[in-house]
Order: C-alpha cells, then sequence, then structure tokens
C-alpha cells in the first residue's frame, strides 16, 4: 500500500534551519506532485509548498517565501522541505502528501498523506 513517512522534524530556536525529508512507497513516485502542508494547534490545515511531478515547477505560501525550499529527488522516492530563517510562528505538525493530477495548495485534491513530523520554533 502507499506509504508517505516524514522525518527530519524537531525543536530548533528562532533563526534556524531544518530539513524535513519525505519517503514514498507504494505508488509511481514521478507520476505524482508533492506538497507539504502545516497544521498548528487550534488552527487549520494549511498550504506550506508544492513542486510538480517532473520538479521543474514549485509553489509556496506567502508566508515561507523566500524562507523554505522544496525539492524532490525521484531516485529515492523522496521529497524535502528546507527551512530556513524559522520563525515561532512555523511552529506545527508537517505533513507531506502525494496528488496524481494536480499541482496546488488545495488540500482535499491530495490523495495521500503521511503522518506529520512536529516541527518547534522557540524564540
Amino acid at each position: 500500500q502507499v506509504q508517505l513517512v516524514e522525518s527530519g522534524g524537531g525543536s530548533v530556536q528562532a533563526g534556524g534551519s531544518l530539513r524535513l525529508s519525505c519517503a514514498a512507497s507504494g505508488l509511481p513516485f514521478s507520476s505524482y506532485a508533492m506538497g507539504w502542508f502545516r497544521q498548528a494547534p487550534g488552527k487549520e490545515r494549511e498550504f506550506v509548498a508544492a513542486v510538480n511531478w517532473r520538479g521543474d515547477s514549485t509553489f509556496y505560501a506567502d508566508s515561507v517565501k523566500g524562507r523554505f525550499t522544496i525539492s524532490r529527488d525521484d531516485a529515492k522516492n523522496t521529497v524535502y522541505l528546507q527551512m530556513n530563517s524559522l520563525k515561532p510562528e512555523d511552529t506545527a505538525v508537517y505533513y507531506c502528501a502525494a496528488s496524481r493530477g494536480y499541482f496546488g495548495g488545495n488540500s482535499r485534491r491530495y490523495d495521500y498523506w503521511g503522518q506529520g513530523t512536529q516541527v518547534t520554533v522557540s524564540s
């Protein structure tokens, strides 16, 4: 079956960096657009970043543009989220998701989801 497994979360001080990874299995990875979403306590899940199936187009939420970078390695069936200049408001559980045929920020259009990894940024 399809599995998406996130890793790389943790605790960091404001201004620091983390790199999240999401390893996919059970699906033709190179045919799927991949996205990262996050959910903070008491808030709805929100879009963070997406990369298309070819890896040549990316899309970011305004709140992370210029600080976060999404990339993919199809040889490893893995998508990454490099997070720099982290802020306390970036604290959330981060989820990766896979979508066949859709590239964008609408969470309802994603087919598969990981279990999430916690990112905590202290001031």
